[in-house]
């Protein structure tokens, strides 16, 4: 038996290679859309994406696949062999950044993948009330996805903010636009806006904020000490007494 394994890899061997030097000798490759290797599609929300798979210098039938990520695209027997096209519809935003890929069934590592990149404007309405007690801080905050990513800018009564040093703190993430104050005064009652523009339009929302009047507040340990006081009193009364609640009785 060891004679026999030892004499049959020498065949194997020869085999796979000649079927290595077809795949090159023949120049097999895959094309999507006309392009020949990986790409970026640019396109915008709602209209559908065509994507065309093509074996290029086949003599006979080879099967394809398509992927959306890692996932496998369920493909029609006649949308398979030689030519494959796939259509994404409608365009969301859930599909920018989302790679496609056409691969070889029989040799997976000729493939051809294409990044959707889907354009879209911020989108930001609408408004917000806010009270806060004077000498309190509060963050107002704007959640905006757009792609290009968006730029944003801050108004106070449709005056563009003047930032005040330490009291005013600007955060910004690719969605998250945030503005902070420390520490309110009445100064700062007004209408806030938030406006977030890209290349392709803007959104906005306004924020109005009332201060209100910092409430007085009472030590902890004043009002403890002053419930202990009282129950001492009132039970040192009591027993003082309780001979004459006696004798009532």
């Amino acid at each position: 038996m060891a004679q026999r394994s030892n004499l049959a890899v020498p065949f194997e061997v020869p085999v796979l290679a000649l079927c290595f030097l077809a795949c090159v000798a023949t120049g097999l490759e895959l094309s999507v859309n006309n392009h020949a290797a990986d790409f970026s599609l640019s396109t915008l929300l709602g209209p559908p994406v065509s994507l065309s798979c093509l074996v290029q210098n086949s003599s006979q039938a080879e099967e394809l696949l398509w992927y959306r990520g890692d996932g496998k695209v369920d493909l029609k027997d006649g949308n398979k062999v030689n030519v494959s096209n796939i259509c994404v519809s409608p365009v969301t935003e859930s599909d920018n950044g989302v790679t496609f890929t056409c691969k070889l069934a029989r040799d997976k590592s000729v493939q051809v993948s294409v990044i959707l990149d889907v354009q879209f404007p911020p989108r930001l309405t609408g408004e917000e009330s806010l009270q806060i007690e004077e000498d309190k801080d509060v963050t107002l905050s704007c959640n905006a996805k757009s792609n290009p990513q968006a730029q944003t800018a801050w108004y106070k009564n449709n005056t563009t903010l003047t930032l005040q040093q330490n009291r005013y703190q600007l955060y910004q993430t690719s969605e998250v636009f945030q503005l902070a104050i420390k520490k309110v005064q009445k100064s700062d009652n007004g209408t806030y806006t938030c406006v977030v523009k890209s290349s392709l339009g803007e959104g906005r929302k306004d924020f109005h904020l009332i201060v209100e009047d910092k409430k007085p507040v009472f030590p902890k340990e004043a009002v403890i000490a002053a419930v202990v006081v009282v129950t001492l009193t009132l039970l040192f009364g009591i027993v003082a007494r309780k001979d004459k609640i006696f004798k009532v009785w």
